[in-house]
């Protein structure tokens, strides 16, 4: 048997082949290859920024203006993205473009830190300038540098290899020529060039000329001091974002400096009834520059129902700037945006209310939404969170307690709160409400259910409970007592009825009902109801048949005080066949008040009655 060596200890350095390393950024360091023209801008207006900011230190007195220019020749199949910044020596070439991932502006950013942090310059990895590859067979660099060295030309096919030699730029500042590969010849035309740019460049500090025309706002509203921006100007800025349609109803001018960075605009739109979750509305922005409409790992998610702006140097962005990296200022910056929000909706509650009450229904779900999502918003907004009346106007969870606490204690002196969530369908439940002196909301958007369980958990002091869950005078106490009702009669009608409905979901309840003119109603329990339609909205199926089976159970509560009741214990022994058409027009007429017959239930319903009425009169 062969003696097995033994492995002996070391250690070394892993070897990195550049030529191998350089393919792999040109293809799949950024996910779009538009991206190359963001990155080249952007660099443009770093090196233009840096010159501004040497010149505020006395370092430079020349003319600072600063402008990048893009133009492009479909012949020759060539971008070029000029500046006039601070340009390049021969040995800042080969320090900062040969040297891969060594930052420029790190290190000048670094270098001048103790005298401006904020001096505006945006790059980070030193990795944009290759990207220019990803479209391109070859690139070239024509630079001269502020400090008057001999301009330099670099030239480069993407591979490892290059050359640098003398070029006879006369003015300050850098060129870029990208010569356009076969692949991506697309990138030739006005309209795409024109696109991208609008898109990724259109706020940019410093301005951005193509086509003979400034494609960018440098000085865009979110940047400006609050307090110096008018009504209009907010109105029109949001246009400018999002397109021609309905004004904005209000917004969140934010500007932090501390303990993090982050200015922006957060508008409120006006909201569809339906819950209208329309993601990507609100764009990302690192010192002007776009990143990215996908803001969902900064904000919670309800927050992404908002639109507008957010600009943030302190957002750890990935290499691409295309993704976020784990950070605890994200935590930071999101904690602070939702108590903005919590904040400006106490201010309008407090000091604008009959502004806030117009609002109230296009706002109401993503408030709503909110506070079923993010507890720490539900804690800031629940005071606020307004409930609109049957009767017309609003009102608080708070102000509805305290106005109907004595005539709404309920079981565990638990305030009931009332609720329709169709006042149509449930016109004749809202009526006995209103007869009895009690007063109802209406809940009826898709997300209430979810709302009002989060609420129940929140404050163990009430409960919302709709008004065709139980008979009027069981909705506030539901072991209330009542008239007792004959046992031989309740036996008799228990017996029509289920041989009429022939449900076996559908129980009898044989009730004293003070309202005399209501035959029979159906009532569900709201903890029944209300698990069913949560169910519907969660798994998202509506009308799935599996669902309404599972949950599908309620009660027809036969009024004995009514006289159409009376009459079938009067012909029940004699007329047994009519007795049955009453019940069974008794249980349509029942569930009327849940749901609007069908056509041929609806057509028997008619027939039906009028034969009852010829017999029974």
């Amino acid at each position: 048997m062969a003696k097995k060596e033994k492995l002996v200890s070391e250690t070394g350095e892993i070897s990195i082949h550049t030529e191998n390393i350089l393919p792999i950024i040109k293809k799949w360091l950024y996910a779009d290859h538009e991206i190359f023209l963001r990155e080249l801008v952007s660099n443009g207006v770093d090196a233009i920024s840096k010159l501004k900011h040497l010149a505020s230190l006395g370092e430079y007195s020349g003319d600072v203006t600063g402008k990048v220019t893009v133009t492009f020749d479909k012949d020759k199949k060539e971008i070029c993205v000029k500046d006039d910044g601070i340009g390049m020596t021969a040995e800042e070439i080969k320090k900062y473009i040969n040297q891969i991932a060594f930052s420029g502006a790190e290190e000048f950013v670094a270098k001048y830190k103790k005298d401006d942090a904020n001096s505006g310059i945006i790059g980070h990895f030193g990795l944009g300038f290759y990207s220019g590859f990803m479209v391109s067979e070859s690139v070239e660099i024509h630079t001269k540098s502020y400090t008057g060295a001999p301009a330099a030309h670099w030239t480069s096919d993407g591979s490892t290899k290059f050359t640098i030699d003398a070029s006879d730029k006369k003015e300050r500042g850098t060129e870029i020529i990208l010569h356009i590969d076969k692949d991506n010849e697309d990138f030739l035309e006005t309209g795409k060039i024109r696109e991208i740019l609008t898109k990724y460049c259109r706020f940019l500090p410093v301005e951005v000329e193509f086509d003979g025309q400034i494609i960018n706002d440098t000085h865009p509203t979110w940047i400006k001091t609050p307090s110096e921006v008018k009504d209009e100007e907010y109105k029109d800025f949001y246009q400018k974002l999002h397109g021609f349609g309905p004004e904005p109803l209000f917004w969140i001018h934010l500007n932090v400096d501390y303990p993090f960075r982050l200015t922006g605009i957060l508008y409120f739109p006006k909201i569809m009834h339906e819950m209208d979750i329309n993601k990507g509305q609100i764009q990302l922005y690192c010192q002007q520059v776009y990143v990215s409409n996908n803001v969902s790992d900064i904000l919670p998610e309800f927050l992404t129902l908002l639109r507008g702006v957010i600009d943030s140097p302190d957002i750890p962005l990935n290499v691409s700037r295309s993704f976020l990296q784990s950070d605890r200022n994200v935590k930071k910056i999101s904690s602070h945006i939702t108590k903005k929000i919590g904040d400006k909706l106490n201010e309008l509650y407090n000091n604008d209310r009959e502004n806030y009450e117009k609002y109230w229904k296009d706002i109401s779900p993503f408030v709503k939404y909110g506070m079923v999502t993010d507890e720490s918003f539900l804690d800031r907004v629940q005071d606020v969170a307004l409930l609109e009346k049957t009767d017309g106007g609003f009102t608080s969870i708070k102000e509805y307690v305290e106005e109907n606490k004595e005539s709404n204690k309920g079981e565990g002196d638990k305030t009931i709160i009332l609720y329709t969530n169709d006042k149509n369908k449930q016109a004749t439940y809202l009526d006995q409400v209103k007869e009895k002196g009690l007063k109802a909301v209406i809940l009826d958007h898709l997300i209430d259910n979810h709302f009002i369980s989060m609420v129940e958990r929140k404050r163990s002091d009430i409960k919302f409970v709709r008004v065709d869950s139980n008979t009027v005078d069981k909705l506030i106490n539901p072991n209330a007592i009542t008239v007792e009702v004959n046992k031989e009669q309740a036996e008799v009608l228990e017996k029509v009825f289920k041989g009429a409905i022939n449900n076996e979901k559908v129980k009898i309840s044989v009730e004293n009902l003070t309202a005399t003119d209501i035959p029979g109603k159906i009532i569900v329990s709201e903890e029944s109801r209300r698990l069913k339609e949560m169910m519907r909205t969660m798994t998202m199926m509506q009308g799935d048949k599996s669902v309404d089976d599972m949950f599908d159970e309620s009660t027809l509560v036969v009024n004995v005080n009514n006289d159409l009741v009376r009459k079938i214990l009067i012909m029940e022994p004699t007329r047994p066949e009519l007795v049955k058409e009453l019940a069974e027009h008794i249980w349509d007429l029942a569930s009327m008040g849940q749901a609007p017959l069908n056509g041929p239930r609806m057509s028997a319903f008619m027939k039906r009655m009028n034969k009852l009425m010829a017999l029974i009169s």
